[in-house]
């Protein structure tokens, strides 16, 4: 039975809204967006809900972000669809991540050669340089592939690719999964690095172990990074409702 179309997220159809708004003119490029706080106000949602969008439109090419000065659009879409994203979240990512990612390194364990395992030898030393967030992400989803090919069969592979290829197609997965990291307070290439120590052992329950270790690590940044969020939001309602209670006092 069709049940029609998934009903978008709220910091979608604040996106949706607002590339509307632009391709009506009403924002022209070049054009500075109002304040994270007064678009807030203007949509009645929270200030975490317009910071999701912004990194939606973003992500689409129509708004820049200008350190201390504020949102910019960069460019008028072609048309006011707003280009849908896929309806996950990244905690369901690194869950399937962790359920497929497992069970993959443990098949590649008893069959990875000692050129496969150089080739992850060689990505978990660069991860650790002195490079940009995009490269590390970069590197780490070349590793991540690179084990999934180790296990020979090609459906596995197709489906590693396939959980890495949402991410991508989401800007708001791919923003909080980056934050996750920078945040987190788990050694990140250590976590690779016995990844790559279980493999060469060609022990398959220590390299599913070892996978299930890293990201559940990152389920665990993912939960307190929304918890943070949590308390955040709060933190705003509140002051907003100070600043309300301040006005009545003041008539």
């Amino acid at each position: 039975m069709d049940t029609g179309p998934p009903v978008q997220k709220l910091y979608q159809q604040i996106a949706r809204q607002i590339t509307a708004a632009i391709v009506g003119g009403h924002y022209a490029p070049g054009d500075k967006l109002p304040s994270e706080r007064e678009l807030a106000d203007d949509f009645g949602v929270s200030r975490p809900t317009i910071r999701d969008a912004m990194i939606a439109l973003e992500f689409q090419g129509l708004v820049e972000a200008r350190q201390g000065s504020g949102v910019y659009v960069s460019a008028a879409p072609q048309s006011p669809e707003y280009a849908a994203e896929p309806e996950v979240s990244a905690l369901e990512l690194a869950e399937a991540r962790r359920l497929f990612e497992g069970e993959a390194c443990a098949l590649a364990a008893a069959l990875i050669t000692d050129e496969q395992l150089a080739v992850l030898d060689g990505l978990a030393t660069d991860m650790a340089g002195n490079i940009a967030s995009e490269d590390i992400e970069r590197l780490e989803q070349e590793f991540h592939l690179a084990v999934a090919h180790a296990t020979g069969n090609a459906a596995i592979a197709a489906g590693v690719e396939d959980l890495w290829t949402l991410r991508q197609q989401s800007p708001l997965v791919a923003a909080t999964l980056r934050r996750a990291r920078v945040e987190s307070g788990g050694d990140f290439v250590g976590e690779h690095r016995k990844i790559v120590a279980a493999l060469r052992e060609r022990d398959p329950k220590a390299a599913r172990q070892a996978t299930h270790g890293h990201l559940t690590q990152l389920i665990n940044d993912l939960l307190a990074l929304a918890e943070l969020d949590a308390v955040e939001q709060t933190r705003q309602k509140m002051a907003e409702q100070r600043r309300l209670l301040a006005s009545r006092t003041d008539i």
